[in-house]
Parts: C-alpha cells; structure tokens; sequence
C-alpha cells in the first residue's frame, strides 16, 4: 500500500468579518414583533400572531 501523505496546509490571511444585520423575533400577547437593525437603518413589524 502507498503512504498517501497529506499536503501541508498554507494558511492566507482571511478579510476582518463584519456584522451584515441583528435582529429578534418575539412573540407575546398574541402578536410577533420583529426587529432587524442593518447599516442602513432600522426597521420593524407588529403582526397578529398567526396559529401553527
């Protein structure tokens, strides 16, 4: 049997991670409320909670 030995591996630096969008789901007294926070803004909806 061949030795198959594994290449090495060459680490590049990878580009900073920047945070894109936040956002939370709540559900209470019978309505979804969802909120999502992006560079460009804040936005948000109030719904009737739907049945699953």
């Amino acid at each position: 049997m061949a030795n198959l030995a594994m290449p090495t591996h060459t680490s590049t630096p990878q580009p900073p991670r920047r945070l894109i969008a936040v956002g939370i789901i709540r559900r209470h007294g019978g309505r979804t409320t969802t909120v999502r926070a992006t560079a460009a803004g804040i936005t948000g909806t109030i719904r009737p909670e739907v049945s699953r």
